[in-house]
This record gives structure tokens, sequence and C-alpha cells, in this order.
């Protein structure tokens, strides 16, 4: 990606998500990281990968093969809202002159 503008995403490091597409469907997670440039999130225990490490004494690094999440893109991920549980979609309203998302289901907001 050559463009070094910063993407908005429709979810935010912390919130609960469900996979919509993959290997992974139908899984849910939290998500750990959120990448705005490459549009990609990591979600917890989603995507794992096994990667091989070389050791490292000097930092006290163990060799061996390692197990951790790759990044998802964030259009294979569906929020799921905390008040009535279910993946949804968002919007964003203006509440006291601040923008926040909410649920289009339900209608709660989702940032608190």
């Amino acid at each position: 990606m050559t463009d070094s503008k910063k993407k908005n995403l429709h979810v935010k490091t912390g919130d609960r998500v469900v996979i919509t597409a993959g290997k992974d469907k139908g899984k849910m997670g939290n998500i750990k990281k959120s990448i705005p440039a490459e549009s990609k999130v990591v979600v917890e225990g989603i995507n794992m990968i096994t990667k091989a490490t070389k050791a490292n004494p000097a930092y006290g690094i163990q060799g061996g093969l390692i197990k951790k999440e790759a990044p998802v893109d964030s259009s294979n991920v569906m929020i799921v809202c905390p008040s009535c549980e279910k993946p949804t979609r968002i919007k964003h309203a203006t509440v006291d002159g601040k923008k926040v998302r909410v649920c289009k289901k339900c209608g709660e907001q989702l940032d608190v």
C-alpha cells in the first residue's frame, strides 16, 4: 500500500467481533491490535500461524516454533453489540457534540 493516509476502521481495539469470511468463519474474539494503514486487525485466537524463531541467547530468546495471530482484513469482521449480543453493522450519531458508534439493530451506543 503506497498511501500513507490513516484510514478509518469501523472497529476499534478491544471490540468483540465475529469473523464473517475465511477458515475461521463464525468464531468470536476481541480485537488485540488494529492496523489502519493496511485496514487490518489482529483478533485474539483467530487466524493462528506457526512461526519458526531462531534462538538468541543474548536477549534470552529461546528458539523453536511459536503460534501467533496473523492480521485479518477489517472487512471480514463484524462487530458484536454488547447489549443485544448479535453481530451488527454500525451507524454514526452525534451525542452531546461527539460522534459515537451506534448499533443498527437495537440502537444502543457502542462507545461508552
